[in-house]
Parts: C-alpha cells; sequence; structure tokens
C-alpha cells in the first residue's frame, strides 16, 4: 500500500496544507526552550517559547480529528542553575486549549548515556550539602486527547493495525516507564548535532494510537525520525520543520528520491517563513562547549 508524506519548511503554528481534523496522531519534540547544548539563545526569553507552544496548541486543536492523541517528548531545562518547567508548561498550555491530560509516559535512558555532562560531578567536587545536582537519564513523553474518542466496531480490515501481544509484553509496553536507548549525535551520523530521539518511541506510539492508512504529523520534524517510522508502519504524514537547513538530513533520513521504487509519495514545500538556523545554532554550542573545557581545565 502506498502512502503519502509532505513535507512543509514554515513556522508550525500556521498548518494552512493541513485540513480540519484529518490528523489521527501527533509525534513531536519541541525545541527544549534554550538548553544551552542544542538552543542557545532561540528563544529572547521563556515567555516567547510559551507564545510558540501556544500558537502549536491551537493549530493541534484545529487539525487533529476528535478524540486522537498528541504526544511530547520533552523535559525540564536548567540553564545558568535556573530549571525552567517546560513539561508542566505545555501541559497547562494544551489544557487550557482544551485538550484532556490522558497520561505520561516516562522514557529511562541506560545510565552512562549521558550526552553532556554529569552534573553529580559539582558533589564529588564539593563534597558537602548544598551541591548536589542529580545527573538526568530521563524525559516525559506527555499523551494528551482532542476530546473524546468513538471506538470503531472491529472489523477483519483492522487486522493489519492490530498490536502485537507478544511485542507488548516482551518490551514492556504496559509499564509507565520505557526503557529505551537515546541517540547521542555523535560525529558521522545522520542526527550529527541535532537532539534526535530514538525510532523506537514513535514506533510504539504509532503502532497505539493510530490504524494503518491513518495520517500523522510532526509540527517540529527536525531530523525526520516520526515521518520515517510512519512511512515504515505504512501510515501517511505532515512534517513541518522551520529550519531549511536540515532538508537534506530530513531527506537522507526518510530514504527519498527522485525515483522512488515504492508507490509512496514524497512532496517537499518551502515557504517564505522558513529560516536558517542549524549553522549559527552550532556556532554558538561550541562556544558553550569551549567554555565548559576552559572550566574543566
Amino acid at each position: 500500500m502506498g502512502t503519502w508524506h509532505k513535507i512543509i519548511f514554515g513556522d508550525c503554528r500556521y498548518m494552512k496544507e493541513i485540513p480540519n481534523g484529518s490528523v489521527h496522531l501527533m509525534i513531536t519534540s519541541p525545541p527544549y526552550f534554550n538548553a544551552p547544548f542544542d538552543y542557545p539563545g532561540l528563544f529572547k526569553d521563556y515567555d516567547e517559547f510559551l507564545d510558540l507552544m501556544r500558537g502549536v496548541a491551537k493549530e493541534l486543536r484545529r487539525v487533529l480529528a476528535p478524540g486522537r492523541i498528541a504526544c511530547f517528548v520533552t523535559q525540564d531545562v536548567r540553564i545558568n542553575g535556573k530549571l525552567y518547567p517546560v513539561v508542566a508548561d505545555i501541559n497547562r498550555v494544551m489544557m487550557e486549549e482544551g485538550f484532556t491530560y490522558r497520561d505520561r509516559i516516562i522514557w529511562r535512558k541506560p545510565e552512562g548515556y549521558i550526552r553532556i555532562s554529569r552534573r553529580s560531578g559539582v558533589q564529588i567536587q564539593h563534597p558537602y550539602p548544598m551541591y548536589f545536582y542529580p545527573d538526568n537519564i530521563f524525559e516525559e513523553i506527555l499523551i494528551l486527547q482532542n476530546g473524546k474518542y468513538k471506538y470503531p466496531k472491529i472489523t477483519p480490515e483492522f487486522n493489519s493495525s492490530k498490536i502485537d501481544i507478544n511485542e507488548f509484553n516482551e518490551g514492556k509496553w504496559y509499564l509507565s516507564v520505557w526503557d529505551i536507548t537515546n541517540v547521542l549525535p555523535l560525529k558521522g551520523r545522520v542526527e550529527e548535532g541535532i537532539a534526535a530521539f530514538p525510532e523506537e518511541i514513535p514506533r510504539r506510539l504509532i503502532k497505539l494510537f493510530s490504524f494503518v492508512g491513518e495520517t500523522v504529523l510532526d509540527p517540529f520534524l527536525g531530523s525526520g525520525t516520526t515521518m520515517k517510522v510512519a512511512r515504515q508502519l505504512n501510515r501517511n504524514s505532515y512534517g513541518y520543520e522551520i529550519d531549511l537547513e536540515l532538508k537534506p538530513i530530513i531527506l537522507e533520513k526518510i530514504g527519498y528520491s527522485p525515483h522512488p521504487l515504492t508507490d509512496d509519495s514524497i512532496e517537499i514545500y518551502e515557504r517564505e517563513d522558513a529560516r536558517r538556523l542549524r549553522t549559527s545554532l552550532q556556532k554558538k554550542v561550541e562556544k558553550q562547549r569551549s567554555v565548559v573545557k576552559k572550566t574543566r581545565t
């Protein structure tokens, strides 16, 4: 079965390409505010970040079909010693825009896969009270619902969407904590310098919250992980990404070819509100790293 996929480079607060109520599942990982080693200085302040999330929430309310699910992979961010409650605020904004808070999954990463630094090192250097900051090995998957869902009568045509209960049990999907190895943005990888989540997260969510042939949306497409997995699982997809510099990375990850060997259709749109961000962000990240190196010497 051929699927279609539409990549739009532009601001996801304006998803004019998507008809009302035509999306069946949203999976995304929004920018972690001004996280020092990913998005330094991207927003002028926290209120600007929350304004972005509110604009996205309004559009999600419009494009998601009744009763369908929006999933955010995110975590709180510490900047200059101050912890910003990103998880709670995204949840609050979505609820204020009419969504129901359905559930939360803790995504636990393996110990030792900390990407940037060990906060506990401060305690080791200063073994006294009040120096403690724990090493962070988890993120949260917020699950919100757009009203009530009307369960369909299950017929043989739904068998292709049936969840493999052996996979469900062996992977312990039934728990509120998922142990999944994270993607380290190492040199030479497609995700180099990009905060991408592992494919296992959208794979589980797509199987749990959508049927074959339905449509998945990622408003912060990044390297294209959600779209890649949607295509593998025979779902259609929309992906919005404001940074045009990520275009070659997305196309490589999803397996785009001008001469496709399958019936899948991939369309690419570049709007006037798209920007170029990756180079400037990476330069800022390098400055952050050089400061850290100098501090450690």
